[in-house]
């Protein structure tokens, strides 16, 4: 969305960064303490004006209009603490007493530019938890009594800090135990299940070796604009990158999906229609040990960071790249191969909408259903602003989708699928509204400012105008809230599922780089040091070393329904309303200490389609109907109930047997559960172990938004 006040302010922005950007570069950051036996992370220059940027964002532009104090410098510090160490198995109580001396200061540390203490709280992290990993695997190959009636405290949140390491020991001493019980039960012999733990936790210690301190400084970042609100993010350049080709669903490679397996690149998944699978020269299971552009020389990423190695081999389209491969089957001893691709623009279509058509008999008559499912509010601005005619976006793909739906398949109802659907991009739910609805407001928009704007479809006509319905979960979230909430307020659908999330607030995505004087990010490039394994900002043998400071996703509005009711915590309640699995107090906005209140604006100026006022009544009767003879809807409630036992749960007995048969037990009752099931289905018994076939899955949300639909239908003739 094109909101006036951010153009405006983005060059008193800039005016408040070029300051900061030059003091930045006239001192040094302030050393901090060492900690001894570990080699120590240090913030550079660049983090030091990243932070300084941030805090003058969110102290000018947040929505919420606030000021760092030391309040807030103390909610950042015990943020930052539960990130590091949730379950309090590595810190002692003696490392927490030191880090009180941070308490109220670290306000005036970020807004100096000062990272040297959750540095150093990192550090001190690191140490103990390597220490932790050493003592653990030299104690895998201890004989341990199996049939003991101890237990271990798998969640330690609300336990008190640990006093020495001896007591810390004996807590990690526990978890060994627990884990090779694991994998005793699991079947495999104890001497393969003490290697396969060393292993495991062998990785554990080389992971931790790569990190550098641009992955301190996200974690570190990300605890202070969380403290500010939940949805203000600072994404380092990594994962600025990522988020943006997330919100495009494309990028610019070779078009395949990599993982780091005992530090070795491997090919995990070839994307159909990309380079690596038209030249049928990658196999998924490929290794990747080297990597050379065009011209110039291999470069060995054995050992490599996975997003370094990522960075090497993706690039712009038409460019080409040359990788060294061990073959799947060969031994890492074999020769390597050599290969050359040329990298192109990579359509991530499993992430993008997709149609299904079902059909589905009530009362003696079928109905054949759409269903659309929109996994995100995607939209590639890029290529859009490039004026691409074939730009990637949500509502381009959904219409695409709609005219097969209404042409070719002939569908009765379509049901938009947006559980699990986080939002994305306010454009694209406002646009993709415009295809249910003929011209009107969508939704409203407030800016820290005060000043309302009804954002409108302005599109005539409409793609589908048939019987529609939602679904909707507790994951469904912002864009998702704009669009279900317009479709219920306009009487377009019918909105099934459980209460949404209720993010109800409007994030700008700001780079910056484009913040910042170019001449200043050069004097900047000579003092950060370069590498994959420094700070991750530039990559070997690229010559263009200027520093990527990444993009910050600010809260600066608040958006609300038509009706002039916010989202904000209440998100929107289904018309047919369905038990939640996803715990209610534990996710949604509501469960969010820093997030903003609910409250109103005046209704806006919109005409319905349609009352369904008189229609949702007969449709809940009917719903109510169908679950009291629901096996599944009663399986979902013992589901939700066992699950809200279990996370009552904080320890789990040491005794194998015990713990064999408790799972057992489960198991069984799981199985018992799931044939009766399939028996209503007229499906085949399966037993321990069988695998179920995709064909035979079973949705039972869809299904009874299906049976809403067919009810909507016969209801609405």
């Amino acid at each position: 969305m094109d909101f006036k006040l951010f153009k405006e302010m983005l060059k008193r922005i800039l005016l408040v960064t070029f300051t900061a950007a030059i003091l930045a570069c006239q001192a040094a950051p302030k050393p901090q303490k060492l900690v001894e036996g570990i080699p120590n992370i240090k913030p550079d220059e660049q983090q030091s004006l990243v932070c300084k940027e941030i805090v003058a964002l969110i102290e000018n532009y947040n929505y919420k209009k606030l000021t760092l104090n030391d309040s807030i410098s103390s909610l950042i510090l015990d943020k930052y603490v539960k990130a590091l160490d949730p379950y309090r198995s590595y810190f002692l109580a003696s490392d927490i007493k030191e880090f009180e001396q941070f308490r109220t200061t670290l306000d005036d540390q970020f807004r100096a530019g000062d990272l040297s203490a959750p540095f150093y709280i990192f550090n001190v992290y690191s140490k103990r938890y390597n220490e932790t990993l050493d003592y653990a695997i030299a104690h895998i190959k201890d004989k341990y009594d199996f049939n003991q009636n101890d237990t271990y405290v798998f969640d330690r949140e609300k336990m008190p800090w640990v006093n020495n390491t001896t007591d810390l020991n004996e807590i990690w001493k526990k978890r060994v135990k627990y884990e090779l019980i694991n994998l005793n039960i699991a079947g495999t012999a104890e001497a393969k299940n003490v290697e396969t733990l060393t292993k495991r936790y062998q990785n554990l210690k080389s992971q931790s070796s790569k990190l550098n301190n641009q992955d301190v400084f996200q974690t570190v970042m990300d605890a202070f604009t969380e403290t500010i609100d939940p949805h203000t993010n600072y994404f380092n350049p990594t994962n600025a990158q990522q988020f943006n080709e997330d919100m495009a669903r494309s990028f610019e490679g070779i078009g395949a999906r990599l993982k780091l397996e005992n530090d070795v690149l491997k090919i995990d998944e070839i994307i159909p229609g990309g380079p690596a699978f038209k030249s049928k020269l990658l196999n998924t299971g490929d290794r990747i040990i080297g990597v050379a552009q065009a011209t110039g020389d291999f470069e060995d990423i054995i050992g490599w960071r996975i997003e370094s190695s990522v960075a090497k081999i993706k690039g712009p389209k038409g460019t080409k790249v040359r990788l060294k491969i061990i073959p799947v089957g060969h031994e890492m001893s074999s020769k390597p191969v050599s290969i050359e691709l040329v990298r192109e623009k990579i359509v991530m279509e499993d992430q993008s909408a997709k149609k299904e058509v079902k059909t589905i008999q009530s009362n003696g008559k079928p109905y054949k259903i759409g269903i659309i499912t929109v996994p995100g509010f995607y939209a590639d601005f890029k290529a859009a602003n490039a004026g691409d005619p074939n730009y990637k976006s949500t509502t381009r793909d959904v219409r695409l989708l709609i005219d097969t739906l209404k042409t070719r398949d002939k569908v009765d109802a379509i049901v938009m699928d947006l559980r699990a659907n986080g939002g994305g991009s306010l454009v694209e739910a406002i646009d993709l509204t415009g295809l249910f609805i003929d011209r009107g407001p969508v939704v409203q928009v407030k800016d820290l400012k005060g000043n309302i704007e009804v954002s409108e479809d302005e599109h005539p006509g409409v793609a589908w105008d048939g019987p529609f319905g939602v679904m909707v979960d507790r994951l469904s979230a912002s864009a998702s809230e704009i669009f279900s909430g317009a479709i219920q307020d306009y009487g377009r659908g019918i909105i099934v599922g459980t209460q949404t999330y209720g993010k109800g607030t409007v994030q700008s995505s700001i780079d910056l780089n484009k913040l910042v004087n170019p001449s200043i990010l050069q004097r900047l490039a000579a003092l950060v040091q370069k590498g994959p394994n420094s700070s991750g900002l530039a990559i070997k043998g690229v010559k263009d070393s200027t520093p990527q400071l990444g993009q910050i996703n600010l809260t600066m509005a608040k958006f609300y329904r038509v009706n002039g009711s916010s989202t904000q915590h209440k998100g929107v309640m289904p018309d047919i309303v369905l038990p939640s699995f996803y715990p209610m107090d534990k996710i949604g906005e509501d469960t969010e200490a820093s997030a903003l209140p609910w409250d109103e604006v005046q209704r806006s100026n919109f005409v319905a389609v349609a009352d369904l006022t008189a229609i949702k009544p007969e449709l809940v009767k009917l719903h109510n109907e169908r679950m009291e003879k629901s096996l599944d809807y009663k399986g979902l409630v013992q589901d939700i109930e066992d699950m809200k036992k279990r996370d009552t749960e904080s320890s789990v007995t040491l005794n194998e047997n015990k713990l064999k048969a408790e799972r057992d037990s489960i198991e069984v009752k799981t199985l018992e559960k799931i044939n009766k099931m399939r028996a209503s289905r007229g499906l085949a018994a399966v037993k321990k172990g069988d695998k179920i076939k995709k064909d035979e899955t079973f949705d039972f949300v869809e299904d009874e938004t299906m049976h809403v639909m067919a009810d909507f239908i016969r209801l609405k003739k």
